[in-house]
C-alpha cells in the first residue's frame, strides 16, 4: 500500500475569477496542455462549486470529444485523448464524494493512475493521507452572486515554475 504525502502545505500560486462557464473553459484550454503523465490535480470546493464542470472542460480541452459525465456513482472514468502519435496521456477522473474510507481508493487502482496518467481528483480530502507529493490543488469558491467562482491554484515550487508560463 502506498503512503502518500497527505495534505500538503503549499502556497497560493494564483487566484483567478471565473465569471461564467466560458471563462472556465478558457482557463481549461490554457491549462490542459501543460498537464503531463504523473500530474495529480486535486479539485476542492463545496458541493456545486464547479469541480466537475472544470474537469469536463479540461478533459474536452485535451481533445476528448466524447461525453464527460460526472463519475459520482462509478467513482472513476478513464479517457484517452488524441495526441501527435494518435494517443495522448491517459486521464483518470475520480469523484471520491462517495468514498467511505481513504483506503478504499486503492480498490480503484489509483497507484496506476499516479504512474501512468494525468489524475483529476474531486473531493481529494476523502483520500488525504494517500495523496502523492507534488500535487496541485484547484480550490473553487462560489461568490455571493452564485455564478462567479474564485479559483485558487495551490502548489509547491515545481507548480509555481510551470504555471508561470500560463499565468503571465
Amino acid at each position: 500500500m502506498h503512503q502518500g504525502s497527505g495534505v500538503q502545505e503549499y502556497n497560493v500560486i494564483a487566484e483567478i475569477i471565473l465569471t461564467d462557464m466560458a471563462a472556465t473553459t478558457s482557463f481549461a484550454r490554457r491549462f490542459g496542455p501543460f498537464l503531463k503523465t504523473g500530474d495529480v490535480v486535486a479539485l476542492d470546493g463545496a458541493l456545486g462549486a464547479g469541480k466537475t464542470a472544470l474537469c469536463r472542460a479540461l478533459i474536452q480541452g485535451l481533445g476528448c470529444q466524447e461525453d464527460v459525465p460526472s463519475p459520482t456513482f462509478n467513482l472513476v472514468q478513464i479517457y484517452v485523448p488524441p495526441g501527435d502519435d494518435g494517443m495522448g496521456p491517459l486521464i483518470w477522473h475520480l469523484d471520491l464524494y462517495r468514498l467511505e474510507s481513504p483506503e478504499d481508493v486503492f480498490e480503484l487502482g489509483i497507484e496506476e493512475a499516479f504512474d501512468t496518467a494525468v489524475t483529476l481528483i474531486e473531493w481529494p480530502s476523502k483520500m488525504a493521507p494517500y495523496l502523492p507529493a507534488g500535487y496541485l490543488t484547484l480550490r473553487l469558491d462560489i461568490a455571493t452572486d452564485g455564478v462567479t467562482r474564485k479559483m485558487s491554484l495551490i502548489g509547491g515550487p515545481e507548480w509555481q515554475r510551470r504555471l508561470k508560463d500560463i499565468m503571465g
